[in-house]
């Protein structure tokens, strides 16, 4: 019994070694590696703004309250039609909300409390017609800060396919300048998710009326005629893959 172990494992080792001497088959034995890429333009057509209000006093006048200017806020704002479920609260400065404020203003009771409310606009009209109501004591920032487009996923999966496709055809085209083939594709580099969302969040550009609109109140007195035609500039998307095909 032990003489037939002894044979059984003398002749598995063998194999063994035998096997690791034998090369090893590559199906690939010649590749091309290409890149795909796709863009799109598109009008965001989710703007949020973010507009800081803070309490303040008139010389010879009492101190406006944070509670009035919130009140004349959202009423500015349900009277140009923005429904509730847009408007939210991104940060609170007072006593009732913050420690560090409350422990600053036992030293000094004359610190005004301040609130930022972050807005979900669909077009730039509206926006134009919150900051002509907008009470300019209380308010001290109205700000863009991110833009986005409800059909994102489609538009992501859209730049994607074409990206695949731009890529095989820049691998017939490159293997046929060489008399071969191009053939099955081995990988797909899918691009980076993120890369994708910050280019439509951080690519928003205003035109110059907007920019001296929103950052200057003055220019708020603009006429209608100068206003007319002014909304969001396009923003560029765009996508790339990196794929591996077999070369025939």
């Amino acid at each position: 019994m032990k003489q037939l172990l002894t044979v059984a494992v003398l002749a598995c080792n063998a194999f063994f070694t035998q096997a690791q001497n034998q090369p090893v088959c590559n199906p690939y034995p010649k590749t091309i590696t290409v890149t795909g890429s796709a863009e799109m333009d598109i009008v965001p057509d989710e703007i949020y703004v973010q507009v800081d209000l803070k309490e303040y006093r008139k010389k010879g006048e009492n101190k406006v309250e944070l509670d009035r200017i919130k009140s004349d806020f959202l009423a500015k704002c349900s009277s140009i039609g923005l429904p509730d479920s847009t408007i939210s609260i991104a940060s609170y400065e007072g006593a009732n909300f913050n420690y560090w404020y409350w422990k600053r203003k036992k030293k000094d009771p004359d610190m005004y409390s301040g609130i930022a409310y972050q807005i979900r606009f669909k077009d730039s009209k509206k926006m134009d017609q919150l900051v002509d109501l907008l009470d300019d004591e209380a308010t001290v920032n109205f700000q863009i800060t991110k833009a986005n487009h409800n059909k994102i996923q489609e538009f992501r999966k859209q730049l994607k396919i074409q990206a695949v496709k731009a890529a095989k055809e820049k691998g017939i085209y490159l293997t046929d300048a060489i008399n071969e083939k191009v053939g099955e594709a081995i990988t797909i580099e899918e691009p980076d998710e993120n890369t994708f969302l910050n280019s439509l969040e951080n690519n928003i550009r205003v035109s110059q009326y907007s920019n001296a609109l929103y950052f200057n109140k003055d220019a708020a007195k603009m006429s209608d005629d100068d206003k007319t035609g002014v909304d969001f500039k396009k923003i560029k998307l765009r996508y790339e893959v990196k794929i591996v095909f077999a070369v025939k």
